[in-house]
């Protein structure tokens, strides 16, 4: 007998709910070789002076000719055009702390086409920088994009929102650029948001309120008090932080693992707030749901669905039971290695912060839990054998705590099973660098543009052959902060192919892509659930990372 489903649910607003009407309406509408991006109709906003209900008696009025079939594509598309804006919400912004040319470290740098691309990526910070319009603000129940104190930056192409996690990548790139303002203001942006919902949302969209994304603000703050050394921002942040600590580590998202001896070690899942198909991609959702008559392994399917958005990487075999089976998604039953390395550092960082504003027993209080965290990394992630962490799949719900065992790590190779590298504590201790070093060397996911993101071909974005900018950045700012020689050249390699694999792709193509094939050189990557982003006119996480590692002291290019 199915387990119910009693996960929260956050629910969505009237006018999003109508924009997937519309939304699966043009996906009957269109030929089928011609698939409209479903993002596109969920992120319309309602023209003025037209309310929600007169635009939906209208639509009804179209879509009743003949329920059997589709509204023609040109009616559909007037209907579209009358009632609809596409991206006016956002409203241009020149940035007021951008300087032409602000990085020293390109003197350093040899090739001269790569310290002209660096200069390139840098000045599109201008064509990125907006604002939300007034109207949003005014008139919320007209848009699915939220308000937001500051000036924005968007990755571009499809994607016309800020981001949470992408948004560290984002502060990396502009610490470079020497933004520092425009930094503070993204980090002011989500920190809105958490102290609106409890937690960073996936985007900054009213379809997004119902999960949040890999936890980095503590790290973007960091980031940025490092650059600046601005207390009153930290100031400000830690309440902030400490309710987003305790969202991630509260309720469905806190699971604990029993050792053999006893002991509990409280770790973090993702668990998305969601059972129902994504506003952004229903009509995807309702088909791939369809393999499920019981209503309520449908329902915690499509919770798996969206917790698998929240884990930023959507979507993989790492989320799968039987792999590369879509319908055995199983997200929620993961307990992520990368998730609790991002947790852990929030720790350490929390736990500095409060240092510097003199709150010694808080600070105090951060260090022991991420000594805990520590620890159950030793005992539910590491494998000796393996020279990895591994993530844990747990046996039951997740909600009384179980007992660890060894057959429940997941022993598939992932780019995520070296993320713990980047910690301080990991990357310091000399013995534990070599075995990591030794293992990631015979993992086979070093490629020859950069490190795989699995071994697994399974058409979906996040497996093989793709590798991605975050993933890059970690293991190699971890791998080049350790005192481990072998650690520091394998750091320097992979950013090197990582960089001119990029800028191939970038000569041949005009456009910096957000993935890339790194089973080939000058490759750019695919698969995944819409087609491949192409950034004329975008930075997206890739270019941010550009621009953070060309500036890394390691890198001689």
């Amino acid at each position: 007998m199915a387990i119910s489903d009693t996960g929260p649910v956050v629910q969505t607003t009237p006018f999003v709910t109508f924009l997937q009407r519309v939304q699966l309406e043009a996906h009957r509408s269109y030929p089928n070789e011609i698939t409209p991006d479903p993002k596109f109709y969920i992120d319309l906003s309602l023209k003025l002076p037209h309310h929600l209900s007169t635009v939906e008696a209208a639509f009804n009025d179209l879509t009743s000719g003949s329920r059997d079939l589709p509204v023609p594509v040109k009616k559909l598309e007037k209907f579209v055009h009358e009632y609809f804006d596409d991206a006016k919400d956002l409203v241009p912004h020149e940035p007021e702390d951008f300087v032409t040319d602000p990085f020293e470290f390109l003197l350093n740098v040899e090739n001269d086409q790569v310290r002209q691309w660096a200069r390139e990526v840098h000045g599109l910070w201008k064509t990125l920088c907006y604002r939300v319009s007034d109207s949003v603000r005014e008139s919320p129940d007209r848009h699915t994009l939220l308000p937001l104190p500051e000036p924005v930056i968007i990755p571009g192409s499809r994607f016309k929102e800020v981001y949470y996690w992408d948004s560290y990548w984002v502060i990396k790139g502009l610490m470079t650029s020497k933004m520092f303002t425009t930094a503070k203001g993204i980090v002011t942006n989500l920190m809105s948001l958490v102290e609106t919902y409890g937690y960073a949302l996936n985007g900054a969209r009213a379809y997004y309120t119902n999960r949040s994304q890999p936890p980095l603000l503590s790290s973007m703050v960091y980031e940025i008090y490092n650059a600046t050394q601005d207390e009153e921002l930290v100031r400000k942040a830690i309440p902030v932080l400490l309710k987003e600590y305790e969202f991630w580590n509260s309720g469905k998202h806190k699971v604990v693992i029993r050792n053999a001896s006893g002991n509990d070690h409280m770790l973090s899942r993702y668990y998305a707030m969601w059972n129902m198909p994504r506003p952004e991609s229903y009509v995807f959702d309702q088909e791939s749901a369809s393999a499920f008559s019981n209503t309520v392994e449908k329902q915690r399917f499509l919770r798996d669905i969206a917790t698998a958005a929240e884990t930023g990487c959507d979507f993989s075999t790492r989320w799968m039971r039987d792999p590369p089976n879509f319908a055995t998604m199983a997200t929620t039953s993961v307990v992520p290695v990368d998730l609790n390395v991002f947790l852990l550092k929030m720790e350490l960082d929390i736990a500095f912060m409060m240092d510097i504003c003199g709150d010694k027993n808080g600070s105090e209080r951060f260090v022991k839990a991420s000594e805990a965290r520590e620890k159950a990394f030793e005992t539910v992630f590491w494998n000796e054998k393996a020279g990895q962490w591994l993530d844990y799949w747990l046996s039951s719900d997740g909600d009384e705590p179980e007992t660890w065992k060894a057959e429940n790590q997941n022993t598939n190779v992932f780019a995520s099973n070296f993320a713990p590298i980047w910690i301080s504590s990991f990357n310091s201790d000399e013995n534990l660098v070599k075995k990591v070093v030794k293992a990631l060397k015979n993992s086979g996911l070093i490629a020859p543009a950069g490190i795989l993101t699995s071994l697994k071909n399974s058409g979906q974005q996040w497996d093989y052959p793709n590798g991605w900018a975050p993933q890059q950045e970690i293991i190699v700012t971890g791998l080049a902060r350790s005192g481990v020689k072998e650690a520091k050249e394998i750091a320097e390699e992979i950013a090197r192919r990582w960089i001119r694999s990029s800028y191939s792709v970038y000569n041949t193509s005009g456009s910096i892509h957000e993935k890339l094939n790194v089973a080939e050189f000058g490759e750019y990557g695919g698969g995944g659930e819409y087609k491949p982003q192409e950034y004329q006119d975008g930075l997206w996480v890739v270019k941010r990372s550009y621009i953070s590692i060309l500036g890394g002291v390691w890198m001689a290019l």
